[in-house]
């Protein structure tokens, strides 16, 4: 009896925890990224982090503790190999026959918005985290965008 008192007594975690962040402690920064002459998939892994939040050390998976990201000149990105000829995207609205595909290239040239959302929620998770992180993502084909408030308020 007098053993098991005495680990009761000795109960203190000897370990430190790992803090959990929770949705209303989220401090989220806005981040400007110029495609220009960057490679496109390079671009979207650091996108895809930023927009999860791994790269603070308050991660928490079920938390969206990511931050905002601003893509400028997205037209200019650079793609290696013959992808803007042969890579193509398809969709499909559900009726036989009906499957559409578009070229790289054209993509690029007139949805680059939603070339570069299409890359990026692969890499994200496929949950209502994951779409709710992909609206933090802005992409602008140009170098003009309307965010220079916000970036200029975290700076």
């Amino acid at each position: 009896m007098a053993i098991i008192s005495h680990l009761k007594q000795n109960k203190e975690p000897s370990m430190k925890l790992t803090s959990v962040m929770k949705p209303h402690e989220v401090q989220r920064d806005w981040v400007l990224i110029d495609a220009e002459g960057k490679t496109f998939g390079r671009i979207l892994t650091e996108v895809a982090t930023l927009l999860r939040g791994k790269h603070k050390p308050s991660f928490t998976p079920n938390v969206d503790c990511g931050d905002f990201v601003v893509i400028i000149n997205a037209e200019k990105a650079v793609f290696s190999g013959a992808k803007m000829e042969d890579k193509e995207y398809f969709r499909h609205s559900g009726y036989f026959g009906s499957t559409k595909s578009t070229k790289l290239s054209d993509m690029l040239e007139n949805n680059t918005e939603k070339l570069y959302k299409l890359a990026v929620r692969g890499m994200l998770p496929k949950t209502t985290l994951g779409r709710h992180m992909l609206k933090k993502l802005k992409v602008y084909a140009g170098s003009e965008h309307p965010h220079t408030a916000q970036l200029n308020k975290g700076n």
